[in-house]
């Protein structure tokens, strides 16, 4: 089997990348476990907290895939949509079977400032990150994971949808929902915009 550097395509596309896995070529899979890796494990961190966790769901996830990769069917959505969708499940079993909160470090999270502020400015930027991540935690599972892809992974409303299985439109009124949800959650806590 040609390697799929010097199998005379011009341009490595998921596609072809996924028809060629399908068909058995490893190099193939590692192509989109290349482009997905980072991604999904972000997308497992923040839905579990544990950065061993999620390392472990995260190859779970390349396993699975690559093991039933043959009987992928294309639906018209990305291949990534197939990889989000096993993460998710596999991110509901170790919910349902641990019984473990979703408790995130703080201190893994939290991104130091370039440059040096007032020691009350960063004690102000630690409580709001605390508070949000709190707001975030209380949040149900499909909302959590909307806000994730939206503003952790940076997709567009239509990609989201796509990995969801809804629509572009559903997609915005649950996010304006989950919005919502999140700033009530906020008020019970405690929080106050100054």
């Amino acid at each position: 089997m040609n390697s799929i550097h010097d199998s005379g395509l011009n341009e490595i596309t998921e596609e072809n990348a996924v028809q060629r896995a399908r068909a058995g070529d490893a190099e193939a899979f590692s192509f989109l476990y290349a482009k997905y890796v980072s991604k999904i494990y972000s997308y497992v961190y923040y839905r579990i907290g544990s950065e061993t966790d999620a390392e472990d769901i995260t190859s779970r996830v390349f396993y699975r895939a690559f093991g039933h990769i043959g009987s992928y069917v294309e639906k018209g959505v990305p291949f990534s949509a197939w990889l989000y969708r096993i993460a998710h499940n596999l991110i509901a079993n170790w919910h349902r079977d641990s019984h473990r909160r979703k408790e995130v470090p703080l201190e893994e999270n939290i991104e130091m400032p370039a440059r040096i502020d007032h020691p009350e400015k960063t004690v102000e930027k630690t409580q709001e990150m605390e508070m949000l991540l709190e707001g975030i935690r209380r949040l149900s599972p499909e909302r959590q994971q909307l806000l994730i892809l939206k503003f952790v992974e940076d997709y567009s409303n239509q990609e989201i949808g796509e990995i969801l299985g809804k629509s572009e439109g559903a997609i915005k009124s649950l996010y304006h929902r989950a919005l919502i949800a999140l700033r009530e959650e906020m008020t019970r806590i405690g929080y106050q915009k100054e």
